[in-house]
Protein backbone atom coordinates (compact mmCIF):
# COMPACT_ATOMS: atom_id res chain seq x y z
CA UNK A 1 0.00 0.00 0.00
CA UNK A 2 1.34 3.41 -0.99
CA UNK A 3 1.42 6.08 1.72
CA UNK A 4 0.92 9.59 0.40
CA UNK A 5 2.66 12.45 2.17
CA UNK A 6 0.20 15.12 3.31
CA UNK A 7 0.75 18.85 2.81
CA UNK A 8 -1.78 21.45 4.03
CA UNK A 9 -3.61 23.12 1.15
CA UNK A 10 -3.28 26.88 0.90
CA UNK A 11 -6.70 28.36 0.12
CA UNK A 12 -7.02 31.19 -2.36
CA UNK A 13 -8.52 33.30 0.42
CA UNK A 14 -5.28 32.95 2.43
CA UNK A 15 -3.16 34.05 -0.53
CA UNK A 16 -5.44 37.01 -1.21
CA UNK A 17 -5.24 38.20 2.39
CA UNK A 18 -1.49 37.69 2.52
CA UNK A 19 -1.08 39.75 -0.65
CA UNK A 20 -3.11 42.56 0.94
CA UNK A 21 -0.83 42.56 3.97
CA UNK A 22 2.25 42.69 1.75
CA UNK A 23 0.80 45.66 -0.11
CA UNK A 24 -0.09 47.69 2.99
CA UNK A 25 3.08 46.95 4.91
CA UNK A 26 5.27 47.75 1.92
CA UNK A 27 6.97 44.36 1.90
CA UNK A 28 8.78 43.79 -1.36
CA UNK A 29 8.27 47.36 -2.53
CA UNK A 30 11.15 47.05 -4.98
CA UNK A 31 10.14 45.58 -8.36
CA UNK A 32 10.32 41.78 -8.35
CA UNK A 33 9.58 39.20 -10.99
CA UNK A 34 6.69 36.85 -10.24
CA UNK A 35 9.06 33.88 -10.17
CA UNK A 36 11.20 35.62 -7.54
CA UNK A 37 8.15 36.29 -5.39
CA UNK A 38 7.07 32.65 -5.68
CA UNK A 39 10.49 31.42 -4.57
CA UNK A 40 10.76 33.78 -1.61
CA UNK A 41 7.68 35.24 0.03
CA UNK A 42 5.12 32.64 -1.02
CA UNK A 43 7.39 29.69 -0.23
CA UNK A 44 8.16 31.08 3.21
CA UNK A 45 4.44 31.56 3.75
CA UNK A 46 3.71 27.95 2.79
CA UNK A 47 6.49 26.76 5.09
CA UNK A 48 4.84 28.64 7.94
CA UNK A 49 1.55 26.90 7.14
CA UNK A 50 3.19 23.51 7.46
CA UNK A 51 4.98 24.39 10.68
CA UNK A 52 2.19 26.34 12.38
CA UNK A 53 -0.90 24.97 10.70
CA UNK A 54 -3.40 25.70 13.47
CA UNK A 55 -1.76 28.62 15.23
CA UNK A 56 -1.28 30.90 12.25
CA UNK A 57 -3.91 30.28 9.64
CA UNK A 58 -7.40 30.32 11.07
CA UNK A 59 -9.70 32.43 8.91
CA UNK A 60 -13.49 32.78 8.99
CA UNK A 61 -15.36 30.37 6.68
CA UNK A 62 -15.65 31.73 3.16
CA UNK A 63 -19.46 31.64 3.21
CA UNK A 64 -19.51 33.67 6.43
CA UNK A 65 -17.14 36.23 4.89
CA UNK A 66 -19.37 36.37 1.81
CA UNK A 67 -22.42 36.90 4.02
CA UNK A 68 -20.69 39.81 5.75
CA UNK A 69 -19.66 41.48 2.49
CA UNK A 70 -23.14 41.01 1.00
CA UNK A 71 -24.63 42.79 4.02
CA UNK A 72 -22.19 45.67 3.46
CA UNK A 73 -23.08 45.82 -0.25
CA UNK A 74 -26.78 45.94 0.60
CA UNK A 75 -26.33 48.65 3.23
CA UNK A 76 -27.70 46.45 6.05
CA UNK A 77 -25.83 47.73 9.10
CA UNK A 78 -27.45 45.53 11.76
CA UNK A 79 -27.09 42.37 9.66
CA UNK A 80 -23.43 43.16 8.94
CA UNK A 81 -22.73 43.77 12.64
CA UNK A 82 -24.43 40.50 13.57
CA UNK A 83 -22.26 38.50 11.15
CA UNK A 84 -19.10 40.28 12.31
CA UNK A 85 -19.93 39.47 15.94
CA UNK A 86 -20.27 35.81 15.00
CA UNK A 87 -16.95 35.88 13.14
CA UNK A 88 -15.29 37.50 16.14
CA UNK A 89 -16.33 34.63 18.40
CA UNK A 90 -13.95 32.48 16.34
CA UNK A 91 -10.22 32.42 16.92
CA UNK A 92 -8.55 35.12 14.85
CA UNK A 93 -5.67 34.22 12.54
CA UNK A 94 -2.19 35.09 13.75
CA UNK A 95 -0.66 37.35 11.11
CA UNK A 96 2.38 38.54 13.08
CA UNK A 97 4.35 37.53 16.16
CA UNK A 98 3.29 40.59 18.14
CA UNK A 99 -0.48 40.47 19.00
CA UNK A 100 -1.24 44.15 18.30
CA UNK A 101 0.57 43.99 14.95
CA UNK A 102 -1.32 40.82 14.08
CA UNK A 103 -4.66 42.46 14.87
CA UNK A 104 -3.72 45.56 12.89
CA UNK A 105 -2.82 43.41 9.88
CA UNK A 106 -6.15 41.61 10.17
CA UNK A 107 -8.12 44.87 10.30
CA UNK A 108 -6.23 46.26 7.31
CA UNK A 109 -7.24 43.17 5.33
CA UNK A 110 -10.86 43.59 6.43
CA UNK A 111 -10.75 47.27 5.50
CA UNK A 112 -9.58 46.30 2.01
CA UNK A 113 -12.51 43.89 1.61
CA UNK A 114 -15.01 46.50 2.87
CA UNK A 115 -13.60 49.07 0.43
CA UNK A 116 -14.07 46.79 -2.58
CA UNK A 117 -17.56 45.80 -1.43
CA UNK A 118 -18.59 49.45 -1.05
CA UNK A 119 -17.29 50.37 -4.51
CA UNK A 120 -19.10 47.41 -6.06
CA UNK A 121 -22.28 48.63 -4.33
CA UNK A 122 -22.03 52.06 -5.95
CA UNK A 123 -19.99 54.15 -3.51
CA UNK A 124 -17.73 56.48 -5.54
CA UNK A 125 -14.18 55.04 -5.51
CA UNK A 126 -12.67 58.30 -4.25
CA UNK A 127 -15.09 58.29 -1.31
CA UNK A 128 -14.48 54.62 -0.52
CA UNK A 129 -10.69 54.99 -0.65
CA UNK A 130 -10.82 58.08 1.57
CA UNK A 131 -12.81 56.10 4.16
CA UNK A 132 -10.28 53.29 3.82
CA UNK A 133 -7.23 55.53 4.17
CA UNK A 134 -8.64 57.28 7.23
CA UNK A 135 -9.32 53.96 8.98
CA UNK A 136 -5.94 52.48 8.12
CA UNK A 137 -4.24 55.53 9.62
CA UNK A 138 -6.39 55.09 12.73
CA UNK A 139 -5.56 51.36 12.86
CA UNK A 140 -1.87 52.24 12.98
CA UNK A 141 -2.43 54.95 15.61
CA UNK A 142 -4.40 52.93 18.17
CA UNK A 143 -2.36 51.11 20.83
CA UNK A 144 -4.76 48.64 22.48
CA UNK A 145 -6.73 45.63 21.28
CA UNK A 146 -9.89 47.02 22.90
CA UNK A 147 -9.70 50.23 20.85
CA UNK A 148 -8.90 48.30 17.67
CA UNK A 149 -11.93 46.03 18.12
CA UNK A 150 -14.11 49.12 18.64
CA UNK A 151 -12.68 50.61 15.46
CA UNK A 152 -13.52 47.44 13.52
CA UNK A 153 -17.23 47.95 14.19
CA UNK A 154 -17.00 51.68 13.52
CA UNK A 155 -15.28 50.91 10.21
CA UNK A 156 -18.04 48.45 9.30
CA UNK A 157 -20.75 51.02 10.04
CA UNK A 158 -19.01 53.77 8.08
CA UNK A 159 -18.67 51.66 4.94
CA UNK A 160 -22.22 50.29 5.20
CA UNK A 161 -23.68 53.76 5.77
CA UNK A 162 -21.73 55.03 2.75
CA UNK A 163 -23.50 52.34 0.71
CA UNK A 164 -26.85 53.51 2.11
CA UNK A 165 -26.05 57.08 1.10
CA UNK A 166 -25.01 56.02 -2.40
CA UNK A 167 -28.26 54.09 -2.84
CA UNK A 168 -30.37 57.05 -1.70
CA UNK A 169 -28.57 59.27 -4.17
CA UNK A 170 -29.05 56.77 -6.98
CA UNK A 171 -32.79 56.60 -6.31
CA UNK A 172 -33.12 60.38 -6.04
CA UNK A 173 -31.52 61.33 -9.36
CA UNK A 174 -32.28 60.56 -12.97
CA UNK A 175 -29.85 58.30 -14.80
CA UNK A 176 -28.08 61.24 -16.49
CA UNK A 177 -27.58 63.17 -13.24
CA UNK A 178 -26.50 60.03 -11.41
CA UNK A 179 -23.86 59.53 -14.13
CA UNK A 180 -22.80 63.18 -13.83
CA UNK A 181 -22.45 62.99 -10.04
CA UNK A 182 -20.48 59.74 -10.27
CA UNK A 183 -18.17 61.30 -12.86
CA UNK A 184 -17.54 64.30 -10.60
CA UNK A 185 -16.72 62.06 -7.63
CA UNK A 186 -14.38 59.85 -9.64
CA UNK A 187 -12.55 62.78 -11.25
CA UNK A 188 -12.53 65.25 -8.39
CA UNK A 189 -8.76 65.80 -8.71
CA UNK A 190 -9.05 66.52 -12.44
CA UNK A 191 -10.22 69.60 -14.32
CA UNK A 192 -13.99 69.24 -14.82
CA UNK A 193 -15.90 71.59 -17.11
CA UNK A 194 -19.60 71.72 -17.91
CA UNK A 195 -18.73 70.77 -21.48
CA UNK A 196 -16.69 67.70 -20.49
CA UNK A 197 -19.42 66.63 -18.07
CA UNK A 198 -22.13 67.07 -20.72
CA UNK A 199 -20.11 65.02 -23.18
CA UNK A 200 -19.81 62.22 -20.63
CA UNK A 201 -23.58 62.01 -20.06
CA UNK A 202 -24.52 62.68 -23.72
CA UNK A 203 -26.49 65.87 -23.04
CA UNK A 204 -26.35 69.43 -24.29
CA UNK A 205 -24.37 71.57 -21.78
CA UNK A 206 -27.17 74.08 -21.23
CA UNK A 207 -29.75 71.33 -20.72
CA UNK A 208 -27.44 69.47 -18.33
CA UNK A 209 -26.92 72.67 -16.35
CA UNK A 210 -30.69 73.16 -16.05
CA UNK A 211 -31.38 69.51 -15.17
CA UNK A 212 -28.51 69.30 -12.67
CA UNK A 213 -29.73 72.31 -10.68
CA UNK A 214 -33.33 71.08 -10.81
CA UNK A 215 -32.44 67.69 -9.33
CA UNK A 216 -29.60 68.55 -6.93
CA UNK A 217 -30.66 72.05 -5.95
CA UNK A 218 -27.26 73.55 -6.80
CA UNK A 219 -25.34 74.44 -9.94
CA UNK A 220 -22.70 72.16 -11.42
CA UNK A 221 -19.97 74.57 -10.32
CA UNK A 222 -21.27 74.80 -6.74
CA UNK A 223 -21.58 71.02 -6.51
CA UNK A 224 -18.01 70.50 -7.73
CA UNK A 225 -16.64 73.18 -5.39
CA UNK A 226 -18.42 71.73 -2.35
CA UNK A 227 -17.26 68.23 -3.18
CA UNK A 228 -13.68 69.44 -3.58
CA UNK A 229 -13.82 71.19 -0.23
CA UNK A 230 -15.11 68.00 1.41
CA UNK A 231 -12.41 65.88 -0.19
CA UNK A 232 -9.69 68.38 0.75
CA UNK A 233 -10.43 67.78 4.44
CA UNK A 234 -8.61 64.45 4.25
CA UNK A 235 -5.42 66.20 3.11
CA UNK A 236 -5.74 68.82 5.85
CA UNK A 237 -6.05 66.22 8.59
CA UNK A 238 -3.83 63.39 7.39
CA UNK A 239 -0.98 65.03 5.49
CA UNK A 240 1.53 67.81 6.09
CA UNK A 241 1.21 69.46 2.68
CA UNK A 242 0.57 73.19 2.77
CA UNK A 243 -2.81 74.81 2.29
CA UNK A 244 -1.61 76.44 -0.93
CA UNK A 245 -0.57 73.01 -2.25
CA UNK A 246 -3.99 71.58 -1.37
CA UNK A 247 -5.64 74.47 -3.21
CA UNK A 248 -3.51 73.71 -6.26
CA UNK A 249 -4.23 69.97 -6.02
CA UNK A 250 -7.98 70.61 -6.23
CA UNK A 251 -7.64 73.15 -9.06
CA UNK A 252 -8.67 76.25 -7.11
CA UNK A 253 -7.20 79.33 -8.76
CA UNK A 254 -5.37 80.40 -5.59
CA UNK A 255 -5.18 79.83 -1.84
CA UNK A 256 -7.38 82.83 -1.10
CA UNK A 257 -10.25 81.48 -3.21
CA UNK A 258 -9.89 78.04 -1.63
CA UNK A 259 -9.94 79.60 1.84
CA UNK A 260 -13.07 81.65 1.13
CA UNK A 261 -14.94 78.61 -0.25
CA UNK A 262 -13.79 76.43 2.64
CA UNK A 263 -15.11 78.95 5.17
CA UNK A 264 -18.39 79.20 3.22
CA UNK A 265 -19.04 75.47 3.46
CA UNK A 266 -17.29 74.52 6.71
CA UNK A 267 -17.59 77.69 8.81
CA UNK A 268 -13.83 77.82 9.42
CA UNK A 269 -10.74 78.60 7.37
CA UNK A 270 -8.59 75.61 6.32
CA UNK A 271 -5.93 76.68 8.84
CA UNK A 272 -8.46 76.89 11.69
CA UNK A 273 -10.00 73.55 10.70
CA UNK A 274 -6.61 71.83 10.63
CA UNK A 275 -5.58 73.25 14.01
CA UNK A 276 -8.87 72.29 15.71
CA UNK A 277 -9.14 68.76 14.35
CA UNK A 278 -5.61 67.36 14.16
CA UNK A 279 -4.70 65.06 17.06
Amino acid sequence: MITLEYYPVCAYNDIRIFRSIIKFLGIGAAPMKQSAISKSIIERYLSYRVEHQREYFLHPPYMMEKQLLNAVKEGRVEAAESVLKTINTLERAKLAEEPIRSLRNSLICICTLFTRAAIEAGVPPETAFNISDAHILEIERLKTQEKLFELEYSMLRNFTEAVQQARKQENRYSHAIHMAVAYIHENILQVITLESLAKHVYLNPSYLSHLFKKETGVSVTDYINKKRIEESIYFLLHTNITISEIALLFHFCNQSYYTSLFKKYMGLTPKEFREQNQH
